[in-house]
């Protein structure tokens, strides 16, 4: 890594909202070279998600997402809650989700998801040791899992049906390593 030569200085924060999942700023910022700029900035507790592959199956919840006002395949995911481990909150979801738990989960990568405006990082884990178990979704939670065979995934990808961000991260990086 080099040295951050193109850091901005935050001169005021102002919240605009505070929610139940996200706050919403407004900061009076500096640039590198000293001019003033406004950054608008989507406070998130972040995210964990587990990739889980099972006999060259991955397994994908397909739900309908409010903002996109479509229904996505996405690998098992959810909300950190403040202060919680990313490997807790990632078989935590994988049991709410797919009923499934994982003896070991192995980190893959950590992802910003969108660095331009938000702080939001997801957690991205490799499920090994798979065990069937009961799901227990949230009560708010309306979602199909499915067991999609690994190259129908990739070839969904190649096609635009399979367009959640971390879902096609998780499943190209496991690809690439050949695991």
């Amino acid at each position: 890594m080099t040295a951050v030569r193109f850091r901005e200085k935050t001169v005021n924060k102002r919240y605009v909202y505070r929610g139940k999942i996200v706050n919403l700023r407004c900061d009076d910022a500096e640039l590198p070279d000293g001019s003033p700029c406004k950054r608008e900035i989507v406070e998130h507790p972040g995210g964990a998600a587990v990739l889980c592959v099972r006999d060259g199956k991955v397994a994908l919840v397909r739900q309908y997402r409010y903002a996109y006002s479509e229904e996505l395949w996405e690998i098992p995911a959810g909300k950190l809650e403040r202060g919680e481990d990313p490997a807790r909150a990632a078989a935590r979801e994988l049991g709410e989700e797919t009923g499934l738990k994982a003896e070991e989960l192995v980190p893959l990568i950590t992802l910003y998801p969108t660095p331009g405006y938000t702080d939001e990082k997801i957690h991205i884990f490799l499920a090994k040791g798979i065990k069937e178990g009961e799901r227990h979704p949230d009560a708010d939670e309306f979602l199909d899992v499915a067991f999609i065979p690994l190259e129908e995934a990739y070839a969904m990808i190649g096609r635009g049906e399979l367009r959640d961000g971390k879902t096609v991260a998780a499943l190209l990086l496991y690809r690439q390593r050949g695991a």
